[in-house]
């Protein structure tokens, strides 16, 4: 068994596709029209058949007090795997991106929190 599909729930998929894409460097995988929303789908740039990400639409009423709790607590939604946080927090700032965490060391890893501009923080990390 292995996961093949994760979601993060966004206020905007436009916005969230060229966020991941144009920012992060996620290649989209699948778009498919469904209605107002898209079955909107990213995946890694090193392994664009591995997991894919779910840009999965906020629509549902549970959603959005769900994610402004975990960003009023500072809870990431997820955790991307980066080889550097700190050169990528560097390349990331100098794109604009906001963090709410700077690169930290906590035992075996570093990490960083960052604003997707789609209503949620992201963790990156680096096991050391």
């Amino acid at each position: 068994m292995k996961i093949h599909l994760s979601s993060v729930f966004v206020d905007d998929q436009a916005k969230a596709l060229s966020f991941y894409t144009d920012v992060l460097g996620f290649v989209k995988k699948n778009d498919v029209p469904l209605g107002e929303d898209r079955w909107l789908t990213v995946a890694s740039s090193d392994d664009p058949d591995g997991t894919e990400l779910l840009l999965e639409p906020s629509g549902h009423p549970a959603v959005q007090p769900f994610k402004d709790a975990l960003v009023a607590d500072g809870i990431p939604a997820t955790a991307f795997l980066v080889d550097d946080v700190r050169a990528e927090f560097d390349r990331l700032r100098g794109l604009g991106v906001r963090f709410t965490q700077e690169p930290l060391e906590m035992g075996p890893v570093v990490t960083a929190v960052l604003d997707d501009t789609c209503g949620n923080l992201i963790q990156i990390a680096q096991y050391k």
